[in-house]
């Protein structure tokens, strides 16, 4: 039997809608064939009410193990230092948090608030939100740099606005069955089997991209979205175009740009605008390029992709 505790910091709930989404394995089969317990999610165990504070002091006191502990949202600082209340546990969830990392054999950061801030931590940032062992892309956060948990591992980071149902299920499955140390992090924290790759790898618009064609309306069934759109498939980290949403499309097989919601950075350009879904560029070329390639190298890859680009690269590349 495995323990597993989710809380809820500053959060909207959209990586708990997502989880609720898993497909392999699904939430439901974590319980049912896996063997997990779950002691309290904020969604799924309303009915414990005021007992929730009589459950978290006992995993505190070690009387009930807690053997994976889930965060889900920013960790709140403010207003005056007080940090966000807990509702059902009538105690700030910061100092909830500070004494349950201590029991917990492993932590999992789920989505962007929770692994490194998130959007409640743009500046200026008035609420001094931060994520647990980072905030944007420096390490510290709420928990310090050097924290390690019980398990011997540091913060296990599932970003994403949402995460991807399946990176949090096939992790929690990966912990509970003991495989957890066949899983390599990243710099970030990040599991390198879901973050290794760039959202671009498995892209059905990868020719479009290499050819330099590009469209300029979403849902377009022609060419690629980096260059006029703002995709930023080319410099995210993410298996998005691998492991398919709900084993069937992502936002680039619909028509839609990556945002790059799985790096700190993320909202970029504070979402000012103008500046989201439209590439910024310098003269004429993109601000941002894919990652490992110089401008100089890019502008003349440009002029060779378009006078190279075939017919087709103006066909839709799908049937109805």
């Amino acid at each position: 039997m495995t323990n597993v505790l989710w809380l809820q910091g500053g959060a909207c709930s959209g990586d708990t809608m997502s989880f609720l989404n898993a497909e392999e394995p699904t939430a439901c089969d974590l319980l049912a064939d896996f063997g997990f317990n779950l002691l309290w999610h904020p969604s799924l165990g309303v009915e414990l009410g005021d007992n929730l504070q009589a459950l978290l002091w006992d995993c505190v006191s070690g009387k009930t193990p807690v053997d994976i502990l889930v965060f889900e949202g920013t960790v709140v600082n403010a207003p005056d230092g007080t940090g966000e209340w807990n509702r059902f546990a009538h105690r700030p969830m910061k100092e909830w948090l500070t004494d349950l990392v201590k029991v917990a054999k492993f932590i999992v950061a789920v989505g962007d608030c929770a692994s490194w801030g998130g959007i409640p931590a743009m500046e200026p940032n008035p609420s001094e939100s931060q994520g647990l062992q980072f905030l944007k892309r420096q390490k510290g956060g709420f928990l310090g740099q050097d924290f390690i948990s019980q398990g011997g591992l540091p913060v296990i980071n599932i970003p994403g606005c949402p995460a991807h149902p399946d990176w949090i299920s096939q992790i929690l499955v990966a912990i509970a069955t003991g495989r957890i140390g066949d899983i390599d992090l990243d710099e970030l924290h990040r599991p390198k089997t879901f973050f290794s790759t760039f959202t671009q790898t498995g892209c059905t618009r990868n020719d479009h991209f290499a050819y330099r064609a590009s469209t300029q309306e979403f849902g377009d069934r022609t060419g690629c979205l980096f260059y006029d759109l703002g995709c930023r498939g080319p410099m995210t980290h993410s298996s998005c175009n691998r492991v398919l949403w709900n084993r069937v499309s992502s936002k680039t097989r619909a028509g839609m740009p990556c945002l790059g919601c799985t790096e700190p950075e993320f909202p970029f350009y504070d979402l000012k605008p103008g500046t989201v879904f439209k590439t910024q560029t310098m003269l004429g070329a993109p601000k941002d390029l894919p990652t490992g390639v110089n401008k100089k190298d890019y502008a003349l890859l440009t002029v060779v992709a378009k006078n190279t680009a075939p017919e087709w690269t103006d066909e839709e590349f799908f049937t109805v």
